[in-house]
């Protein structure tokens, strides 16, 4: 019995023994954290100028730690690439915020974080991080709270204004790698993008996310090509009559229709009294899109990983987007088996793929897009395909789609 005593005790011993020193492990590597963190960051809570570099991955136990899945996804080099950049995100509600959130995690190395608006209790249903009591506060200031305690390193910069011809030497300034323009208004969503295009700086310009919710019918397009959402069409159509712009301006959008209308609150009436018992602060703006919260998370998660590419240098090859009619195809195996004056060495299947995926339904020669049509068809009629090298056979390598000369 006296046996058994004493072997529970020295287990016993054992046992708080190894806990304590669990205990005090834990308390200087937290103590350490809290140190590293101050290194970066000001008692006046803005960044310290010391921030994030491509240094860090290869001298930073911790930080190459954290980014150790990006590094292993990109290389070393390319990681490098976006920890160097430096990016400003303009609009922080359901897209822009979780945009923001995972180019964070993605290690950016500097982070511009623009909004004129404050975190509304409505908002909560798609806002990535604000809780309850972030309620009133400005969106801008709200994400960099907690993007502090995730990333302490990197450089973050919250501006609380709206972007306006006034405001875009500021938010434009310190020449930024890329720019997410995702603004929910047709106006300082024009005016940014014509702007970035004028500087010559990258921008990824996101289409309407509300009354959505089909996650597989996001697509990246170029401006040329946005006829599938009104917003998109209406950016189009000004950034060409005001900017001279008609192409060259990447968009993520969705095909989707929207499920539902707008909501009228602005006039009169018991459906307006009723908007205002989800106002939790006087003068709020309520919102009158309806919007599933997934729907802005996967735009935003989207744009991000779309950004995170471009800087790695590590572009995406995204899906052609249009529709191309059976009869269409039927045409152009047609054209060439007249061309040719015998049975093509492709079938139809293949000659899909050469105008889809290669040709994209455009001539070998085009230097733009052309719009697609309202259909989301591509006009084929004045194109063909045909054989590129005359001293080899008509395969899929070597058909070429062209417009007569």
């Amino acid at each position: 019995m006296s046996t058994l005593l004493r072997d529970t005790s020295l287990v016993a011993i054992g046992a708080g023994l190894g806990i304590s020193l669990v205990y005090v492990l834990a308390s200087k590597y937290t103590k350490r954290l809290e140190k590293e963190y101050d290194e970066f960051v000001g008692h006046d809570g803005t960044a310290s100028a010391r921030g994030l570099s491509g240094e860090a991955l290869e001298g930073d136990d911790i930080v190459r730690e954290q980014l150790t899945r990006n590094i292993q996804f990109f290389g070393l080099d390319g990681q490098k690439c976006i920890t160097e950049s430096f990016v400003v995100v303009v609009g922080l509600g359901g897209v822009g915020s979780h945009a923001a959130h995972m180019l964070l995690r993605a290690g950016v190395g500097k982070l511009r974080l623009v909004d004129f608006d404050q975190v509304s209790l409505s908002s909560l249903n798609r806002h990535c991080l604000a809780t309850r009591e972030d309620v009133g506060t400005e969106k801008a200031a709200c994400l960099v709270k907690y993007f502090r305690k995730i990333f302490p390193e990197v450089q973050l910069e919250s501006m609380c204004k709206m972007y306006c011809k006034e405001t875009e030497d500021s938010i434009l300034s310190g020449e930024p790698d890329f720019v997410l323009d995702a603004i929910d208004n047709i106006d300082t969503k024009v005016d940014l993008v014509g702007a970035c295009h004028l500087r010559g700086i990258r921008v990824l310009s996101v289409a309407g996310a509300g009354a959505k919710a089909d996650p597989t019918r996001l697509r990246f397009v170029d401006i040329a090509e946005s006829c599938a959402d009104p917003l998109a069409r209406s950016v189009r159509a000004r950034l060409k009559r005001e900017y001279g712009i008609s192409s060259g301006v990447p968009m993520l959008l969705s095909t989707e229709r929207p499920r539902c209308g707008l909501v009228d609150a602005g006039e009169e009436g018991d459906q307006a009294q009723d908007m205002l018992q989800y106002q939790i602060v006087p003068n709020f703006r309520i919102r009158t899109i309806p919007v599933l919260g997934t729907t802005p998370a996967v735009f935003g998660m989207a744009a991000a990983g779309y950004i995170l590419c471009e800087l790695a240098q590590q572009r995406l090859d995204t899906e052609p987007f249009f529709r191309l009619p059976a009869k269409s195809i039927q045409t152009q195996y047609h054209r060439l088996e007249a061309r040719l004056g015998r049975e093509p060495g492709v079938d139809m299947a293949e000659v899909e793929v050469l105008i889809r995926e290669i040709w994209r339904g455009e001539s070998a020669r085009a230097t733009e897009p052309s719009p697609a049509t309202k259909g989301l068809s591509k006009n084929l009629g004045n194109l063909f395909l045909t054989i590129w090298d005359s001293s080899k056979s008509d395969t899929v390598d070597n058909l070429v789609l062209l417009v007569p000369d």
